[in-house]
């Protein structure tokens, strides 16, 4: 089922549903008018009337929340398909040049140099499915260790540069003031997964140019905050909450220009709280940037989240 036809499922649905409370409250009053003198029967119609317009509109709000649902599930899939595909007909295409023809040694390496980007991609796309059915486990205590956020935030930031080809300061890490030790408690690999996510769309949103900012410092006394600011496309507020949903993208040029699978910012809502923490969006307005916020609870003294 296309878009198009969805919307139509969903107009189709709302005209019922506002069609058959509309009967049920037209035949309510009238059936009310006609029995005015029969108090007990009215009483009881009107509880009638009352379940029927509710169980109208409750199945019209669920059917249209599947209908939206599936799409959402079409659409993540179309994007990992493409996604899967993509690196795989480029790495098999390089690897029957080099074996149909001799290539001369720097054009290897070239070669060599590509295939390993496109299997790069490919295991990330891979990991990133994996990942979102990991976390579905929501007791994960294993590997759980002290870390310094300080210094994983450094590693994701040169992996992102790496990743992307990008300068050395097209992604800045503020100084932290006071040059304490942020440390939290936390899988490294699951806060290692959310940053770096948070980087890549920062980057894949940044089409004039990638300029970031990222900050950490204590807030509340037992909170370490994360904040990491874009000057991309932006987001309007009424997609604040939505983009950490499975499967969201926001609608528009986004779906077309810049792929995903829609899943990167719900592993990373889905990390912090794991962590005790949360995460939050924020922008100023569309082509405006946009700013991600992490806040997790430092680590006590003994080695545990400090409350």
């Amino acid at each position: 089922m296309n878009i198009t036809r969805r919307r139509g499922t969903i107009a189709f649905f709302i005209t019922l549903g506002v069609l058959l409370v509309g009967l049920a409250i037209a035949l309510n009053i009238g059936w009310i008018i006609l029995n005015d003198r029969a108090v007990a029967f009215a009483v009881l119609g009107v509880i009638l009337f009352s379940l029927l317009i509710a169980g109208v509109v409750l199945n019209t709000v669920f059917l249209v929340r599947e209908v939206r649902r599936n799409e959402r599930q079409d659409s993540f899939l179309n994007a990992v398909s493409h996604e899967l595909k993509t690196p795989i007909a480029s790495i098999r295409l390089y690897l029957e040049t080099l074996q149909r023809r001799p290539v001369e040694e720097e054009q290897r390496q070239q070669f060599y140099k590509i295939m390993l980007a496109d299997s790069d991609r490919l295991l990330a796309t891979v990991e990133q499915v994996l990942k979102a059915g990991q976390l579905g486990q929501r007791h994960r205590q294993q590997n759980r260790t002290v870390i310094d956020i300080e210094t994983l935030l450094e590693e994701c930031i040169q992996v992102t540069l790496q990743r992307h080809h990008l300068a050395a300061d097209s992604i800045y890490l503020e100084p932290v003031s006071g040059a304490v030790r942020l440390q939290v408690i936390g899988i490294p690999e699951d806060l290692r997964t959310a940053i770096v996510n948070v980087l890549d769309n920062a980057v894949k949103y940044s089409p004039d140019g990638v300029h970031v900012r990222c900050s950490l410092a204590i807030t509340r006394y037992t909170w370490v905050t994360l904040r990491i600011t874009d000057k991309g496309m932006g987001l309007p507020s009424n997609e604040y909450k939505r983009i950490f949903r499975r499967f969201y993208r926001v609608p528009g040029r986004s779906m077309v220009k810049i792929k995903g699978t829609g899943l990167g910012l719900f592993l990373v809502r889905n990390i912090a709280r794991q962590h005790g923490g949360d995460v939050t969006a924020s922008s100023a307005g569309t082509s405006l940037g946009t700013t991600i916020t992490f806040t997790l609870p430092l680590a006590g003294p003994e080695g545990k989240p400090d409350k």
